[in-house]
Protein backbone atom coordinates (compact mmCIF):
# COMPACT_ATOMS: atom_id res chain seq x y z
CA UNK A 1 0.00 0.00 0.00
CA UNK A 2 0.87 3.50 -0.99
CA UNK A 3 1.74 6.21 1.01
CA UNK A 4 -0.61 9.38 -0.38
CA UNK A 5 0.58 12.07 2.32
CA UNK A 6 3.63 14.54 0.85
CA UNK A 7 6.90 14.01 1.57
CA UNK A 8 5.53 10.37 3.88
CA UNK A 9 4.31 12.29 6.69
CA UNK A 10 2.21 10.24 8.56
CA UNK A 11 -1.17 10.65 8.79
CA UNK A 12 -2.35 13.10 11.49
CA UNK A 13 1.73 14.52 11.64
CA UNK A 14 1.23 18.36 11.20
CA UNK A 15 2.98 19.58 7.75
CA UNK A 16 5.14 22.82 8.00
CA UNK A 17 2.90 25.98 6.30
CA UNK A 18 4.56 27.15 2.89
CA UNK A 19 6.30 30.24 3.03
CA UNK A 20 4.76 32.73 1.51
CA UNK A 21 5.80 36.23 0.50
CA UNK A 22 4.60 39.35 -1.32
CA UNK A 23 6.66 42.57 -1.67
CA UNK A 24 3.74 45.15 -1.27
CA UNK A 25 5.62 48.33 -1.79
CA UNK A 26 9.65 49.84 -2.53
CA UNK A 27 10.54 53.37 -1.75
CA UNK A 28 12.98 55.38 -1.22
CA UNK A 29 13.28 56.50 1.95
CA UNK A 30 16.33 59.07 2.06
CA UNK A 31 18.75 59.81 -1.21
CA UNK A 32 21.46 62.61 -0.94
CA UNK A 33 24.18 63.04 -3.57
CA UNK A 34 26.99 65.02 -2.57
CA UNK A 35 29.83 65.84 -5.32
CA UNK A 36 32.72 67.43 -3.75
CA UNK A 37 34.56 67.50 -7.02
CA UNK A 38 31.85 70.30 -8.33
CA UNK A 39 32.19 72.20 -4.92
CA UNK A 40 35.53 72.45 -4.48
CA UNK A 41 37.07 72.55 -7.54
CA UNK A 42 39.10 69.03 -9.73
CA UNK A 43 41.89 67.63 -7.57
CA UNK A 44 45.03 68.69 -9.27
CA UNK A 45 47.05 65.73 -11.18
CA UNK A 46 45.75 62.16 -11.77
CA UNK A 47 42.41 61.04 -9.98
CA UNK A 48 42.56 57.39 -8.34
CA UNK A 49 39.13 56.80 -6.94
CA UNK A 50 38.71 54.22 -3.62
CA UNK A 51 35.10 53.52 -3.11
CA UNK A 52 34.19 52.60 0.18
CA UNK A 53 30.57 50.52 0.44
CA UNK A 54 29.07 50.32 3.78
CA UNK A 55 25.78 48.66 4.77
CA UNK A 56 23.41 48.50 7.75
CA UNK A 57 20.05 46.96 7.58
CA UNK A 58 16.90 47.41 10.08
CA UNK A 59 13.55 45.84 9.65
CA UNK A 60 10.61 46.14 12.17
CA UNK A 61 6.94 44.68 12.55
CA UNK A 62 4.26 46.43 11.08
CA UNK A 63 0.71 47.09 12.90
CA UNK A 64 -0.75 45.01 10.70
CA UNK A 65 -0.61 40.87 10.41
CA UNK A 66 2.41 39.38 8.92
CA UNK A 67 3.56 42.80 7.63
CA UNK A 68 7.59 43.98 8.10
CA UNK A 69 9.19 47.09 7.19
CA UNK A 70 12.72 46.72 6.03
CA UNK A 71 15.27 49.44 5.17
CA UNK A 72 18.90 48.62 3.50
CA UNK A 73 20.88 51.72 4.32
CA UNK A 74 24.00 52.33 1.74
CA UNK A 75 26.81 54.86 2.31
CA UNK A 76 29.19 54.63 -0.82
CA UNK A 77 32.06 56.98 -0.37
CA UNK A 78 34.91 58.15 -2.80
CA UNK A 79 38.26 59.37 -2.57
CA UNK A 80 41.08 60.00 -4.33
CA UNK A 81 43.84 57.51 -3.66
CA UNK A 82 46.46 59.72 -4.20
CA UNK A 83 45.71 62.42 -1.38
CA UNK A 84 42.57 60.96 0.27
CA UNK A 85 40.37 63.95 -0.92
CA UNK A 86 36.51 63.31 -1.67
CA UNK A 87 35.50 62.77 -4.96
CA UNK A 88 31.38 62.15 -3.85
CA UNK A 89 29.28 60.68 -1.14
CA UNK A 90 25.92 59.10 -1.98
CA UNK A 91 23.42 57.55 0.89
CA UNK A 92 20.47 56.05 0.50
CA UNK A 93 18.04 54.59 2.18
CA UNK A 94 15.93 51.99 0.61
CA UNK A 95 12.73 50.20 1.76
CA UNK A 96 10.39 47.46 1.55
CA UNK A 97 7.00 46.43 2.96
CA UNK A 98 6.66 42.29 2.73
CA UNK A 99 3.66 40.29 3.22
CA UNK A 100 5.12 37.16 4.90
CA UNK A 101 3.48 34.14 5.88
CA UNK A 102 4.70 30.91 7.02
CA UNK A 103 8.13 31.56 8.54
CA UNK A 104 8.92 30.07 12.08
CA UNK A 105 9.28 32.98 14.75
CA UNK A 106 13.07 31.86 15.28
CA UNK A 107 13.67 32.20 11.59
CA UNK A 108 11.86 35.65 11.00
CA UNK A 109 14.75 37.50 12.13
CA UNK A 110 17.66 36.09 9.39
CA UNK A 111 14.80 35.87 6.74
CA UNK A 112 13.91 39.75 7.17
CA UNK A 113 17.70 40.67 7.43
CA UNK A 114 18.90 38.43 4.54
CA UNK A 115 16.36 37.46 1.79
CA UNK A 116 14.44 40.88 1.81
CA UNK A 117 17.28 43.26 1.45
CA UNK A 118 17.98 40.21 -1.32
CA UNK A 119 15.09 41.38 -2.97
CA UNK A 120 15.49 45.12 -2.61
CA UNK A 121 19.19 44.75 -3.37
CA UNK A 122 18.90 44.91 -7.36
CA UNK A 123 17.14 48.42 -7.30
CA UNK A 124 18.94 49.64 -4.73
CA UNK A 125 22.11 49.00 -7.15
CA UNK A 126 20.44 50.47 -10.47
CA UNK A 127 19.70 53.74 -8.15
CA UNK A 128 23.29 54.18 -6.86
CA UNK A 129 24.40 53.21 -10.51
CA UNK A 130 22.24 56.54 -11.67
CA UNK A 131 23.04 58.93 -9.11
CA UNK A 132 26.77 58.46 -9.62
CA UNK A 133 26.64 58.84 -13.42
CA UNK A 134 24.02 61.90 -12.99
CA UNK A 135 25.89 63.47 -10.41
CA UNK A 136 29.28 63.34 -13.00
CA UNK A 137 30.80 60.12 -12.16
CA UNK A 138 30.96 56.93 -14.10
CA UNK A 139 28.66 54.86 -13.32
CA UNK A 140 29.37 53.06 -10.18
CA UNK A 141 27.49 49.39 -10.64
CA UNK A 142 28.31 48.25 -7.10
CA UNK A 143 29.21 44.69 -6.58
CA UNK A 144 26.59 42.06 -4.84
CA UNK A 145 26.30 41.97 -1.36
CA UNK A 146 26.52 39.24 0.94
CA UNK A 147 23.76 39.33 3.16
CA UNK A 148 23.96 36.41 4.71
CA UNK A 149 28.00 37.10 5.81
CA UNK A 150 26.71 40.88 7.24
CA UNK A 151 23.88 38.79 9.02
CA UNK A 152 26.65 36.39 11.08
CA UNK A 153 28.85 39.47 11.17
CA UNK A 154 26.15 41.11 13.10
CA UNK A 155 25.69 38.87 15.22
CA UNK A 156 28.56 38.12 16.36
CA UNK A 157 29.03 41.56 17.39
CA UNK A 158 26.16 41.11 19.42
CA UNK A 159 27.33 38.07 21.45
CA UNK A 160 30.65 40.17 21.99
CA UNK A 161 28.58 43.11 22.84
CA UNK A 162 25.71 41.12 25.12
CA UNK A 163 23.08 42.60 22.41
CA UNK A 164 19.70 40.33 21.46
CA UNK A 165 19.96 38.52 18.44
CA UNK A 166 16.27 39.66 17.47
CA UNK A 167 16.72 43.79 17.91
CA UNK A 168 17.11 45.56 15.13
CA UNK A 169 20.68 45.62 13.12
CA UNK A 170 22.34 48.93 13.31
Amino acid sequence: MSDDTPNGAAAGQAQPAAVRMQILTQYVRDLSFENAVAQKGAPGGEVQPEINVQVSLDARKRQTENQYEVITKFRVTSTNAADKTPLFLCELDYGGIFHIEGVPEDQMHPFLLIECPRILFPFVRRIISDMTRDGGFPAFNMDPVDFVALYRQEIQRRAQNEVPANQPLS
